[in-house]
Order: structure tokens, then C-alpha cells, then sequence
């Protein structure tokens, strides 16, 4: 009796939990008819074959491609006519795989797997070999260069849980009486006599194939009805739930677009049964693959990127996964914290050495996207990468009652409104490498609008001195006594005028080209309210101090960024968690609490910042912009909007991480409209368009232990058009400064550095461990001579894009600007030799000349 009411509370809160009815896209009674039998369509008709394709049908093409399908299997290839080079979306030597087995060997023959939840938040997976082409349940369409193929998942045939659980010796006797020999065996060889009771169970271990089909046979022959087996259920006391029949349906769109492959998964397309939500979708997860005997790499877009050699043998580590664009701060857990390089670029690629590439861009669907990547040897002899995107997201409720608790699931309400695509460009000859694929990727952005203008010298008045990037703190909020009674208040750790003094002396040292980062500024310091409106805090100097201090950065020749959070609430103030929080899947306001350095986990002893919800950013970015007006910065620090995407679980008034991503483009849209300079903490895609300047800027790659190299993909993308940095020297894990100078001309970087006017100790006790190393005068010296040996060799090739990267040796590597100037670093403690130069340890030759 005690557990009853909890279970009752768990059955009601199920039903409330699950968040998927049938008026969602994609339920039920929008697939109402998917139980019937599913008609395969027309054959296709193939337009022209190729004999290196045996068995597949060619159906598009055009001057640079063409477009081959496996009718029997739905396995695609892709020829590139000026190369010769075949791509297959399947390995076509996978029946010889000495490795895979089971599912991992059916997998290879898939070109989606979905991953669904039950009632009870279980996964399980679907794929479109094991489930659709094993019932010979696929169809095709042509479709305007191109082709459709579309799947039944799972089938309406009848099953052993459709028979009767038990039956009574009466029963059984009455039936049996009623059949031939023949059918009176099936019915022995179904049920057998339970010793304990005057029953008989069914043998499901007995129940399939031929016999399953006699079985049903011998009670349509006998006459057996519903009103027996609900007589027997009352009889015997037992419940017959009629099964579920669980039919997914899901299609590809395969297109000939120029020299690149588009391949697009409808979401309206999927569909499945209401109380089996898909979570996840993953897309030709072999295409490309690359086999034991081949040689090439694997591109991951980690940090700033990675590579993943073929057969490496790293079977005993994880393999690679990565979510697009970060964490979705609303699904972190209290206690994650994190540590790794966000993607920033929707990409990932195979490189075949000395042969060919693909490059593969995902056009819709990268905010839910993820990227996987594994080497041969695991599950498989083959060498991949593909996407995978979260359609439908599952956290978890517990309800306690009388010292009990249950856990039961909770789903996302609706899946995300967009479809997933990706496009593939095929790269031969010297293009075929990462320099190759960045510069690809550089040319589909300028063509699509996904990168500014370049910049010239002319442009900038003929200035080609490297940014110096300063970020100075203004105040901190921090726990202060009066006569032992604790409060709180503003800490000024660099005054306005303070800060002029810090500028004078960079100077003073040759330092002129600053661009300033200026933080906690407004609305109660670093940690400030949200910006639906700008009040300067006193404690720096106030709004006159603000207007004084901009025209001095001005006469100065200074670029100015006064820094403001958005996506983030770090103070109560003005903002009530409960109406203005992005909400979690549990329902509660998303809470971030502070980082334990310690620990490496999240501190919950301590005040959390909360997940702004996506419906308000809109509105703070007109409240800053209005505030911000009056002091003619020119320029705005963007501490979150270009780096963190979130969405909202608020029931009811969803908002998916798709229209999360909408909704900050056009928030940027409206900043850069303002005619404002940007610089934006850490850079994803979609915010590239709209900076000038990007601060923490992935240098490195997270150092996975799956990966072999790291290399500056990002870097070679947007070098040219966007101005960049990675983290503050004094507060990075550099060894020591000669590390720093290497990787700033290897990257092509500006030199970073993170000050306070006021000593160290200013942030003890405070929530800012991470301000440890600050106080400028510690760093001036330090700073200008760091500053002007990259700018030396930098300075040259200021606005140049980078067209070349190699790793020549272990430690050494290459980088080529446009003009042909060259730079060979080497990171080791000891010197090298390469290209018939000596570089000494920890140092650098610069070569090549400008054209």
C-alpha cells in the first residue's frame, strides 16, 4: 500500500513527462497509415553506368560530377569527372571486413541509423541496412539532379506478443479439438504446460518464422476471438496489451549541386510512433571511409583543428565526438564543467594522401550538430567521420514520495524545426589537404556571405602594425566589512583614469596599435546585470569618466571595445530567473555555477549566473545599443553572443538550439547595423559575417588522445578578414613566453594580455580565482617585448591570408602567407634542421619574399 500512491504519481507524471503526442511532427497520427504495407515505387531507371560501378545506376550528373545508386541497397557513389576519384557512401569491400560483426557489420551497409527512446527513456537504434533493406522496404524517386530514397524502418508483421500469453488446460483442449494434426502440432510446440499450474504458457523461444505463421494459422482455424482472450485474461489474470507497432519512416535527398555533393535529411520526413521520440540522427557514417591499407587523415574540427591518422591504433582510447558550437548550457548537468576546445566551424573531412579529399560543410543543422570520427580497429577496419543531429533532447525527472523515488524521463516537446544538410566537395591534387579543404571552406563562406570584406592597408590608412589586444577589468563585486557586519559592493580594480595611465606606458614602450577590451564597466561591474539598460558604475568613474575616456582612446588612435555579456545573467539585478531564465528539459532555470579550479567542478556552495533566455536577447541588444549611443565608442566586446548557443525548454514556448542560432544572428545583425565594430569572444560560424575582431581564439586543439596533429584550420579560414587572438598570455598554459611567440607566428595571431591597475591581492576572496596573474605592472616590460618580435615578423603580412601549413618534423612547422613569406617554427629544446636551415631551440627562420 505504500508504494501505491508513488507509482500512481509515476504513471500520471509519464504521461505528462514524455513530451511527445501525437500532434508533434513526426508522432503518430501523422504517420497514420505507416503500418501498412510499405510499396517500394517504380524501379529506377538508371540514365547511364560506369563499369568501375558494377550493380549501380547512375541517375545525375553534370560537367563535374556523377551521381551512381545501388537500388538494392540505397548505397550511393559520386564520381568526379576531372579527377577519376570515387566516392562511396558505404565501403564497397565491407562484406570482407574481418573485424565488424553483428549490428557494426550491418551498420556499414547503412546510410542512417536513428537512435529513438522508449516510454522509459531507454535508446535504442534503427538503421536503414538491419531495418529497411533486410524487409526490402526502400523506395526511390528522381528528383531534379538528383535522387530521393526513402525508408521504412521496422515492419507490421505480426509477432509472438500477438498471441495469447496463456492458456487455460480447458482452453487449450477446446482449441486443439477444433484443428487438424497439423495444426494441433503448432499449438503443442507453442504452448507448453506450466508444472506448477493448470496452465500453459507461451514458448516465445519457439515463436517465429514458419512456426509463428502455422501458430496463427491454428487460431484463425480454430475461431479463436478478442472476446476469448479477454475471457482468458479475466480468467487466468494476466494483461494482453495489444503491441505497438513500431514504424519509423525517414528519406535522404541526394543533389548534383556544381562540384558538390548536397545530401539533405527532411525532418518533416521523419516520422516515428508516438511514445518512441527519435533523438538522434546520423548520417552516412561511412562515406569516404578509409580502409587498413590506406593512408591518409581524418579532419576533425576541434579548436582549432586536428588530425586523426588513419590507422593509428588508438583503439583503447574514446573516439572522437564533438557537439558543434559548445555545450547548450540548458542540458549541462550542476556538475559538469567542461574543459575542452569548442568546434567553432561546421566542418570535418577525409584527407586520402597523395590522392584526394572531401571536405563536407554543414549547411542547416549545425547548432544540433555533432561530429564523430574513429579509427579501423574498434568496431570496424575502416577509418571514418560523419555528423550526427539531435532531433529530440531527453533529460530526467525524479519524483520522491515516502522515502521512494522514481526517475522517469522527460522529452524535448517538439523536435527542432530544421532540416540537416551537408555538403561535400571533392579536392584532388594539391588542394587534396587540410590547406587545401581550409581554403575551400574560405571561398564558400566569401561566396555566401560568410565572411566579411577583406581588409587592405590601403583601407587602414597604411597601417600594418599588429593588434595588440589589452583586456583591462574596471570593478568586481566583492564582500567588504563595516565594523564586522558583511556587505557587498563594487571593487574598482582599473579606474578610466587609471586605465589612460596603463595605455601611456604601452606607449611609452612602442606599443601604439591597441585595441581595448574595457570589462566590467556597467551595471554593478564584471559580473553586471543584463543590458536592457547601460548604467557606468561610479566606482570606475562614472558616465562623464566614460565620455573623457573615450575621446582620449580616440586622439589616441585607439580601438575601443567596451565589453558586454548578453546570453549570460551574472547579477539578480533586473533579471527574475524565474520569468527571464532559459528553462531546463527538468523545468527549472538553466543555473551555471562558478568552476572550482580545485576540483575541476562546478562550485554549487557558491551564487550561479542563470541561461538568459533566447526570447530576450533581442530586446538587451536594444537596451545596450540605446545606453551605449550616447559615448560614441565605435566598437562593442561581445563576451558571449558569437560564443555560446542555448536553448529554452520553457513548456510550451520551446525554443530549439536551430532558432536559438536565428535569433543571435540577427542580434548581431542589428549591432553591426548600428555601424559598431565588434570583437566577440571566441568566434562560432555564424557570428564571422559581422566582427572585426576575435578574442580567444582557438590556438590549439583540445589534445584528444584519439588525435595526432594539431594544425591551424580555423586560423587559415579567416585570416585576411577577421582580426585574431587566443587567450591571454598571463593567463594561458604556456610554458613560458617563447612558446607564446611561436605559436602567435605560427597562427598568425596578435599578442594578448588580461591587466588591473590594482595589486593581485584586490581579488582575493572573490568569485574571480581565475584573475590570478593581472596586475599590469608585473607584465608591461614583458608584454611590449613580446609584443614587438611578433609584430617584427608579422607586421609584413598583416592583412594576409595564410595559403600554406606544414608539420616538417616533430615540434616544426611551416606556415606561408600569401605573399609568399614564410615562417619555420620549431618548439623543441634543442636545434633542428629543415629545408637546409638551422633553427635554433624554441625560435624561427622567417623566409620567402613579398610579391
Amino acid at each position: 500500500m505504500v508504494r501505491k500512491p508513488l507509482l500512481i504519481a509515476c504513471l500520471a507524471a509519464m504521461i505528462g513527462l514524455a513530451g511527445c503526442s501525437g500532434s508533434h511532427p513526426g508522432a503518430a497520427d501523422e504517420t497514420a497509415g505507416t503500418t501498412d504495407a510499405f510499396t517500394p515505387g517504380a524501379p529506377l531507371a538508371a540514365s547511364f553506368t560506369d563499369a568501375q560501378l558494377s550493380g549501380m545506376k547512375g541517375i545525375a550528373e553534370n560537367e563535374y560530377l556523377q551521381l551512381f545508386v545501388d537500388d538494392q541497397t540505397g548505397a550511393i557513389a559520386v564520381r568526379d569527372k576531372r579527377s577519376g576519384d570515387i566516392w562511396h557512401s558505404n565501403p564497397p569491400d565491407r562484406d570482407q571486413d574481418p573485424i565488424a560483426s553483428g549490428v557494426n557489420k550491418d551498420l556499414l551497409s547503412a546510410q542512417l541509423k536513428l537512435d529513438y527512446y522508449n516510454r522509459f527513456g531507454q535508446l535504442q537504434s534503427i538503421n536503414t541496412y538491419t531495418d529497411s533493406v533486410a524487409h526490402k522496404q526502400i523506395a526511390f524517386e528522381p528528383i531534379p539532379d538528383g535522387v530521393r530514397v526513402t525508408w521504412q524502418f521496422g515492419t507490421a508483421e505480426r509477432t509472438a506478443a500477438d498471441l495469447p500469453l496463456m492458456l487455460s488446460e480447458a482452453r487449450f483442449k477446446e482449441l486443439s479439438g477444433k484443428l487438424d494434426r497439423t495444426g494441433q502440432r503448432a499449438l503443442t510446440i507453442a504452448y507448453k504446460k506450466d508444472p506448477d499450474k493448470p496452465v500453459y504458457v507461451r514458448n516465445d523461444s519457439a515463436l517465429s518464422g514458419l512456426q509463428l505463421a502455422r501458430t496463427f494459422k491454428a487460431f484463425e482455424d480454430a475461431g479463436y476471438t478478442e472476446e476469448d482472450l479477454q475471457q482468458d485474461t479475466e480468467e487466468l489474470g494476466f494483461t494482453q496489451e495489444k503491441p505497438e507497432a513500431r514504424i519509423f519512416l525517414a528519406a535522404i535527398e541526394y543533389t548534383l549541386d556544381g562540384d558538390n555533393l548536397l545530401v539533405n535529411v527532411p525532418v518533416a520526413d521523419i516520422r516515428y510512433p508516438e511514445g518512441f521520440p527519435v533523438g538522434e540522427v546520423s548520417v552516412l557514417s561511412f562515406f569516404g571511409a578509409g580502409g587498413q591499407d590506406d593512408r591518409g587523415s581524418i579532419f576533425v574540427p576541434d579548436g582549432s583543428g586536428a588530425l586523426i591518422h588513419f590507422n593509428n591504433g588508438k583503439t583503447m582510447v574514446p573516439a572522437y565526438r564533438q557537439t558543434v558550437y559548445g555545450t547548450d548550457l540548458t542540458m549541462e548537468r550542476t556538475e559538469d564543467a567542461i574543459r575542452e576546445q569548442a568546434v567553432r566551424l561546421p566542418v570535418f573531412g577525409i584527407i586520402r594522401e597523395g590522392e584526394s579529399a572531401f571536405l563536407a560543410i554543414i549547411e542547416q543543422g549545425a547548432s544540433v550538430a555533432s561530429i564523430n570520427a574513429d579509427v579501423a580497429g574498434r568496431l570496424n577496419s575502416y577509418n571514418y567521420v560523419y555528423p550526427s543531429f539531435q532531433m529530440i533532447n531527453k533529460d530526467e525527472v525524479t519524483l520522491q514520495a515516502d522515502d521512494q523515488h522514481r526517475t522517469l524521463p522527460k522529452f524535448q516537446e517538439r523536435p527542432v524545426r530544421t532540416d540537416f544538410t551537408i555538403r561535400y566537395a571533392f579536392l584532388s591534387g594539391r588542394e587534396a589537404s587540410y590547406a587545401g579543404m581550409a581554403q575551400y571552406y574560405q571561398q564558400y563562406l566569401e561566396r555566401t556571405g560568410g565572411l566579411p570584406r577583406r581588409q587592405t592597408d590601403r583601407e587602414t590608412d597604411g597601417e600594418t602594425d599588429m593588434p595588440f589586444y589589452l583586456q583591462l577589468i574596471g570593478s568586481i563585486d566583492k564582500k567588504k566589512h563595516v565594523v564586522g557586519i558583511p556587505y557587498r559592493a563594487l571593487e574598482p580594480l582599473t579606474t578610466f583614469e587609471q586605465a589612460k595611465t596603463i595605455i601611456r606606458r604601452l606607449q611609452e614602450r612602442g606599443v601604439h596599435r591597441i585595441n581595448l577590451k574595457y570589462a566590467g564597466w556597467f551595471n554593478g561591474g564584471l559580473d553586471h546585470s543584463v543590458p536592457e539598460r547601460i548604467a557606468v558604475d561610479r566606482a570606475v568613474g562614472g558616465s562623464r569618466g566614460l565620455r573623457e575616456f573615450t575621446a582620449f582612446v580616440r586622439e589616441q588612435g585607439i580601438s575601443f571595445f567596451p565589453d558586454v555579456a548578453v546570453v549570460m545573467a551574472h547579477s539578480g539585478k533586473s533579471f527574475r530567473e524565474s520569468k527571464d531564465a532559459a528553462r531546463t528539459l527538468r523545468g527549472v532555470p538553466a543555473a551555471i555555477y562558478p568552476l572550482d579550479p580545485a576540483l575541476g567542478r562546478r562550485d554549487v556552495g557558491r551564487s550561479p549566473s542563470y541561461v538568459v533566455s533566447p526570447r530576450l536577447v533581442g530586446s538587451y541588444v536594444e537596451g545596450m545599443l540605446d545606453g551605449i549611443a550616447a559615448y560614441e565608442t565605435g566598437g562593442i566586446s561581445l563576451r558571449d553572443l558569437a560564443d555560446r548557443l542555448n536553448s529554452d525548454y520553457r513548456k510550451r514556448r520551446t525554443i530549439d538550439r536551430a532558432e536559438s542560432e536565428s535569433i543571435s544572428v540577427r542580434a548581431l545583425q542589428r549591432i553591426h547595423e548600428a555601424d559598431l565594430d565588434i570583437m566577440a569572444e571566441g568566434g562560432n560560424a555564424y557570428a564571422l559575417p559581422y566582427v572585426t575582431d576575435i578574442t580567444n581564439a582557438p590556438l590549439a586543439s583540445s589534445g584528444f588522445k584519439i588525435e595526432d596533429e594539431t594544425i591551424p584550420f580555423y586560423q587559415m579560414v579567416i585570416r585576411g578578414y577577421i582580426d585574431y587572438t587566443g587567450a591571454p598570455f598571463n593567463l594561458s598554459h604556456y610554458p613560458n613566453e617563447r612558446q607564446y611567440v611561436l605559436r602567435c607566428l605560427e597562427y598568425g595571431s596578435g599578442v594578448s594580455f588580461t591587466w588591473i591597475h590594482e595589486p593581485n591581492y584586490k581579488v582575493k576572496d572573490t568569485d574571480h580565482h581565475d584573475l590570478y596573474a593581472v596586475h599590469y605592472a608585473l607584465w608591461m616590460d614583458k608584454a611590449a617585448d613580446i609584443y614587438r618580435e611578433v609584430n617584427e615578423v608579422l607586421k609584413d603580412v598583416r592583412h594576409e591570408r595564410i595559403v600554406a601549413h606544414e608539420k616538417l618534423d616533430e615540434g616544426v612547422f611551416k606556415t606561408v602567407y600569401e605573399s609568399g613569406m614564410s615562417v619555420i617554427v620549431n618548439y623543441n629544446g634543442h636545434p633542428v634542421t629543415a629545408e637546409g636551415r638551422t633553427i635554433e631551440a624554441e625560435s624561427y627562420v622567417t623566409g620567402g619574399e613579398r610579391s
